[in-house]
């Protein structure tokens, strides 16, 4: 749980991404309309789509 701020302010940095928390399960929608989910208490899970959208696929670069 205390990933899930991170991955809110690096979202709302981000105008492309869609941040949505519902059912439990928060997703990350690009513009693109790929997507990431995770349980919105699995802090593990959330570090990775932190990393994702930091360097991954989701980047800013790659997003372009």
């Amino acid at each position: 749980m205390k990933q899930l701020g991170n991955l809110a302010v690096i979202c709302a940095q981000r105008p492309e991404l869609l941040m949505q928390l519902r059912s439990g399960l928060v997703l990350v929608q690009a513009k693109n309309r790929a997507a990431m989910e995770a349980a919105w208490n699995d802090d593990t899970r959330i570090e990775k789509m932190i990393y994702e959208l930091n360097f991954g696929a989701f980047s800013k670069e790659r997003l372009v």
